[in-house]
């Protein structure tokens, strides 16, 4: 049904923020509108993030390596709160032009350069440190083909559903039916797959389950979107709670998962990570 109160312009103005929880942080425009420079630290690479599902992906990944013995990937992760607009400085749109968390300065060589989008960061990452990727033809394609299956489906669940369900101003069953189904049809993907193999791309873990486990996780943890997961009915799909619960005990999940996180208990969030240490008196 559509919305009776409300008939498009002939041509749309950006006149008011759209309303609701996080609408500070769009806008139609790109490019900074604070000239401020991002801190750097020691480390070889430099992140800049925020504990949300894209963010952790990348964290996760960066103690995965290091819990493989990768010193060479010791990392300095600084928050970005969007929340005050910090995407928005010159520092950061010099990282990333499309103003998104997360974002990456590979620091390890002779010369700095960016990485962003998560996707791209988990690939980078992968190859440089020649794990979590496989390099026989056959297999490299199926991980990859599940990682962008996430990286082309995230859209959906966050700013689909999670947005319209838990922080729109106003409920509209139009959109939440519209994105309750496509987030339970990419959770029968994930299911009918994971009936079949141990992991995404097969038995081995790889980047595709790193990329995929945050967004999957807050449902069936029931983590975001107030409840969502009990409203989509997650706990149907046998194989991918399985997947969630299996991965969730590995220990560089479980302290990824805290780091840049900024709500909640202190004892759960690690607003910067510096140096291994800093887990020192941390659940989790």
């Amino acid at each position: 049904m559509a919305d009776a109160e409300y008939t498009p312009p002939e041509v749309w103005t950006w006149n008011k923020e759209s309303g609701g929880r996080f609408a500070a942080i769009n806008r139609p425009i790109a490019g900074p509108i604070e000239d401020k420079a991002l801190p750097v630290g020691e480390h070889p690479f430099q992140l800049y993030s925020l504990g949300t599902p894209n963010g952790v992906k990348v964290t996760i990944m960066f103690e995965e390596l290091l819990e493989l013995g990768h010193s060479g990937a010791e990392y300095d992760a600084w928050i970005i709160n969007i929340g005050e607009g910090t995407q928005f400085t010159s520092g950061f749109v010099d990282l990333n032009p499309n103003s998104k968390i997360p974002a990456l300065e590979d620091r390890s060589g002779p010369t700095p350069f960016r990485i962003f989008e998560s996707g791209a960061i988990l690939v980078h990452l992968a190859e440089k440190f020649g794990a979590f990727l496989p390099t026989e033809p056959a297999a490299r394609a199926e991980v990859l083909s599940w990682l962008f299956w996430q990286v082309g489906s995230a859209p959906f669940i966050g700013g689909g559903f999670g947005h319209f369900y838990a922080y729109a101003p106003i409920k509209i069953e139009y959109a939440i039916d519209r994105y309750s189904m496509e987030t339970k049809r990419l959770f029968d993907v994930a299911n009918r797959r994971l009936a079949e193999t141990r992991f995404l791309g097969g038995d081995d873990y790889t980047i595709a389950d790193i990329a995929t486990y945050p967004w999957f996780a807050i449902f069936v943890k029931n983590l975001a979107y107030d409840g969502g997961g009990k409203f989509l009915s997650v706990h149907e799909y046998e194989h991918v709670n399985r997947w969630v619960n299996e991965i969730a005990e590995r220990p560089a999940v479980r302290r990824g998962q805290i780091v840049n996180r900024s709500m909640g208990d202190d004892s759960k969030k690690l607003l910067e990570r510096h140096s291994a240490a800093d887990f020192e008196g941390k659940d989790y």
